[in-house]
C-alpha cells in the first residue's frame, strides 16, 4: 500500500504555505494580509491533519512505524509550532522557516514513497507505542525550532559581529517545553521496553543516542541557569544538541552498529 493520495497533500500544502509566506512578507503591516495568511495556513494544517487521520484509518494502525510516517508527524507538528511562534512573537522568519522545513519533509516522503504494511510486529502492539512516538516527534519539532534561534545567534556573533542580539530567552522557552516532552518520551519508552522485552534499558544504540540527546539539552539548560549572560557557549551547546537529535532520529539508521537495533525504523 503506497502513500495513499499523498500527492494532494503536497499540492495543497505547497500552494497554501507558499502563498501564506508571500502574504506575510509583503504585508507585515497590513492586517488583511496577515489574517488571510493565518486562514490559509490553518486550512492547510487541517488538511494535513485530516490526511494523517485518513492514513491511520486506511492502515488500521497508527502511522508511526516507518521513518516516512514519523516525518509526516514531524511536518504537522513543526507547522503548528511555527504558527504558534508567529502569532505569539510576530516572528515572520520563524514562520517561513517552519513551513519550509515542514514542506521539505513532506517532499522527501513524496520523492521517496514507502510501501505501507498494515501489520505491526508484536512489540509494537503496545499501549505505549503511540504516546512514545508522538511525544518524541512533538519534542523534536520544538527543539528544531529552538535550534534555529541558536543558528541565528551564531550568525549575528560571527558574521554580522552584532553581539547585542539575544535570541536565547525565546529559545529557552522552546527548549524547556521540548525537553519536558523528550523526558516523557524516554520514560514511556522505558516502560514499553519493560513490557515488551523485560528490561527498562539495554543500552541499545538508539537508546544510547537518545540518552546523549537528552543529556545534551540538560547541559544546555544548566549552563543557561548558571551562566545566563554567556551567549556564545550556550549557542554552540544548543546547536550541538540538535546535531545529537538528528543522529538519534534518522542518522543512526545509516550506522553499521545500529543495523541489529530493534529501534531502527522499518521500511
Amino acid at each position: 500500500m503506497e502513500w495513499l493520495h499523498f500527492g494532494w497533500v503536497i499540492f495543497v500544502c505547497s500552494i497554501s504555505w507558499t502563498l501564506a509566506s508571500v502574504l506575510v512578507l509583503v504585508g507585515p503591516q497590513r492586517p488583511v494580509m496577515q489574517k488571510s495568511a493565518l486562514v490559509i495556513i490553518v486550512m492547510a494544517i487541517a488538511f494535513l491533519t485530516a490526511y494523517v487521520v485518513y492514513l491511520w484509518i486506511q492502515l488500521q494502525r497508527p502511522p508511526l512505524r516507518t521513518l516516512g510516517e514519523t516525518r509526516l508527524w514531524y511536518s504537522l507538528f513543526l507547522s503548528l509550532i511555527g504558527l504558534f511562534i508567529w502569532r505569539r512573537w510576530k516572528l515572520n522568519w520563524m514562520l517561513i522557516y517552519s513551513l519550509s522545513m515542514a514542506l521539505l519533509f513532506l517532499l522527501i516522503n513524496f520523492l521517496k514513497p514507502e510501501t505501507h504494511s498494515k501489520t505491526l510486529m508484536p512489540a509494537l502492539q503496545s499501549v505505549w507505542f503511540v504516546p512514545h512516538v508522538i511525544v518524541y516527534m512533538f519534542s523534536y519539532a520544538l527543539l528544531a525550532a529552538s535550534s534555529l534561534f541558536g543558528l541565528k545567534g551564531l550568525y549575528h556573533i560571527y558574521l554580522t559581529k552584532n553581539k547585542n542580539v539575544n535570541v536565547l530567552p525565546m529559545a529557552d522557552n522552546l527548549v524547556y517545553t521540548g525537553f519536558a516532552f523528550l523526558t516523557l518520551g524516554l520514560i514511556f519508552g522505558a516502560i514499553w521496553a519493560k513490557e515488551a522485552w523485560g528490561h527498562y534499558w539495554t543500552w541499545d544504540p538508539k537508546e544510547t543516542w537518545a540518552f546523549i540527546t537528552w543529556a545534551g539539552y540538560l547541559v544546555y539548560i544548566h549552563y543557561r541557569w548558571y551562566h545566563p549572560l554567556r551567549q556564545k557557549t550556550a549557542l554552540w551547546s544548543l546547536t550541538l544538541s540538535f546535531v545529537f537529535l538528528l543522529i538519534c532520529w534518522f542518522g543512526l539508521s545509516y550506522l553499521p552498529a545500529a543495523q541489529n537495533s530493534v529501534h531502527v525504523y522499518s521500511n
